[in-house]
């Protein structure tokens, strides 16, 4: 019978894979301490949206009853800040909508309190909305010039619709005269996300103490999408860019708050569509926050997270003039490069560092390639069989460099008994075998180290890549989300509710893997007496952890686990002969072997180690 060996070098891989994956998981646990704190902000957060709801009777507002019935009436009424007053009208709202999104008005405010993707709808088939029922707030704060508080949510803006050209443009003014107005001005292009935005006053220079910067306010939170609102919450981020470039991130497991300095755009990413504020000007400081509303898995829950950005704006000159836009849309590759100038695209979670760059760069526009003329399910096979054949040479490198040491393992065994009780003097001839035999046993930790960037590339590709959203493939209605063949009447901890077969079929092929790489005989491994435990372990972990995962992520570890296994067969059966290796290794051990300075150092400092036992011996 063929023996079979530990592969210690797939097992260090395994272990810093899934050390990733579990460091990764636990980090996005709230502490008892946290989930309480979180829970208080929500019931504040709820208490202070009812509040909001209320009248509000503010200093600078006189009380006025406004007939809410016709929306296009001008009343007489007046908002009073010393010897000005803002006119009012009547509440209402004013469309703008092309063919991609539609964004609603309104009156009071000025601001944005609807907004629809019109080509998308959620899981449950309800259309896609950023904005709606109250969610967000846009919202300038003023210090006027004897020293009062004028808040933009308390002012009327008067409605103009026109058209320029082919786009549609909306001025909204609060006026205080004809030619003394706070205006926010609106232009929505056809077939495009992207709506210009600006903000100008004019004549208020008597209004407005100019010494002072108006105080921008932005909040939102973050309204449910997806099937499982934790693993939405994984991907809904406030992402931002500032300091001439640079990419930053609040936590998405936890409250986090930053304050910097200029700040170019401001992405509140709902995993898969993103609320963005870009300003050409870019803002000179900015204080972001994000809380975390997503305690557990729940049907009922509606939100994710709760963003809020505070930003001043210069008066200069006695007014005020700032050119932006708005963004409301997918997060979507295909969209947002669309928007080079701004910079949009940097929003997308790709991975950091080397690992963003192959997502990025590699295998996205593979992808985008390869699903332009196939399923997109069979386009993860398709890439995933040529991701594997590309790594193959990392693949028979590792399983050569196993051949090799289960051929000098009798020999080591052999040290073994001969030093059993002088364990330097056995690692010293240990590594004069190696050395001897042209063999490091550091050689098959090297391809599984060059196999992470592609693992976790891969592992923030398949969760955000919106090509994916609402894709189908085979039993999988949604390769974006997880796949159900049974749904559980309870919930079990870590797993779910529910039953996805991808996952058991990909923890299946992991297995048979780790039984063809370690071998029987790992527990017999000194030092390692629970290393056949792992073998075990790897596939429950990747069985629970990937549960509520993208199905489309656990259809390529299957795939991927199945393309090894059979280039793994084909190297043993008809490349690798272990007859040839061994000649090799004893042919290797006649050639003189010139030492590198590091195995010399490595020498002589297990030589002086060996000299200074002996003396202390004596």
């Amino acid at each position: 019978m063929e023996e079979k060996k530990l592969d210690i070098n797939s097992i260090i891989g395994f272990l810093l894979i899934f050390g990733i994956l579990i460091f990764w998981f636990y980090t996005n646990q709230p502490t008892p301490e946290e989930a309480a704190a979180q829970k208080a902000q929500q019931e504040q957060a709820a208490t202070e949206q009812k509040e909001e709801e209320k009248p509000v009777s503010q200093p600078i507002l006189s009380e006025t009853t406004i007939d809410t019935n016709d929306s296009t009436a001008v009343a007489n009424y007046k908002t009073s800040v010393g010897d000005f007053s803002f006119t009012q009208v009547s509440d209402g709202v004013t469309s703008l909508e092309n063919e991609l999104v539609e964004l609603k008005i309104s009156n009071k405010g000025g601001q944005i309190v609807e907004a629809r993707m019109i080509q998308f709808v959620t899981h449950d088939s309800v259309p896609v909305y950023l904005v709606k029922d109250g969610n967000a707030s846009f919202e300038l704060t003023f210090s006027t010039s004897d020293n009062r508080v004028l808040n933009s949510r308390d002012l009327y803006f008067e409605p103009t619709l026109t058209n320029s050209g082919n786009n549609q443009v909306l001025s909204m003014k609060a006026k205080v005269s004809s030619n003394q107005f706070l205006e926010y001005r609106y232009e929505m292009k056809p077939d495009d996300y992207l709506v210009d935005f600006s903000i100008r006053s004019q004549g208020l220079s008597g209004i407005l103490n100019t010494s002072q910067p108006a105080q921008l306010q932005w909040q939102l939170r973050g309204i449910r999408h997806n099937k499982s609102i934790q693993y939405e919450n994984r991907y809904t981020r406030l992402t931002y860019n500032h300091d001439g470039g640079k990419i930053s991130k609040l936590s998405e497991g936890s409250d986090d708050e930053e304050t910097e300095t200029d700040i170019k755009w401001l992405s509140y990413r709902q995993h898969f569509f993103s609320s963005i504020l870009a300003s050409t000007q870019h803002f000179e400081n900015g204080q972001l926050s994000s809380v975390n509303l997503v305690e557990e898995e729940s049907k009922e829950a509606r939100f994710t997270k709760e963003y809020k950005s505070i930003l001043p704006l210069k008066i200069e000159g006695g007014e005020l003039a700032y050119n932006m836009h708005w963004y409301y849309g997918p997060t979507d590759i295909a969209v947002l490069k669309q928007y080079d100038e701004l910079g949009l695209e940097d929003s997308i979670p790709y991975g950091w560092g080397i690992f963003g760059w192959i997502n990025k760069y590699v295998f996205t526009p593979f992808y985008g390639f390869l699903s332009s003329f196939l399923p997109f399910g069979l386009a993860i096979v398709v890439m995933t069989i040529l991701v594997r054949l590309a790594m193959s040479p990392v693949t028979y490198k590792s399983y050569l460099s196993q051949a090799k040491m289960k051929v000098l393992k009798p020999e080591i065994t052999e040290l073994g008994e001969k030093y059993k009780d002088n364990a330097m003097k056995k690692q010293q001839e240990t590594m004069k075998l190696y050395n001897k035999a042209g063999v490091s046993p550091m050689s098959g930790c090297i391809p599984a180290v060059l196999q992470l960037p592609i693992f976790y590339a891969l592992f923030m590709f398949f969760p955000t890549s919106f090509a994916l959203r609402q894709k189908s493939f085979l039993w999988a209605e949604d390769l974006s989300s997880y796949d159900t063949i049974a749904q559980l009447p309870f919930n079990i901890p870590f797993y779910g509710d529910h039953v996805s077969l991808f996952p058991i079929l990909a923890s299946v092929a992991i297995f048979f893997y780790m039984m063809m790489t370690t071998g029987q005989n790992m527990q017999t491994q000194p030092g390692m007496p629970n290393m056949k435990f792992i073998m075990y372990l790897s596939p429950l972990l990747m069985l629970f952890f990937f549960n509520n995962y993208a199905s489309g992520l656990s259809l390529y570890y299957f795939v991927s686990n199945l393309i090894t296994i059979f280039i793994m067969l084909a190297i043993k059966r008809f490349i690798l002969d272990e007859d040839k290796i061994h000649a090799q290794i004893q042919e290797n051990k006649k050639k003189p072997k010139k030492e590198n300075k590091f195995q010399k150092k490595m020498r002589e400092m297990m030589e002086q180690a060996e000299e200074q036992k002996k003396v202390r011996k004596r």
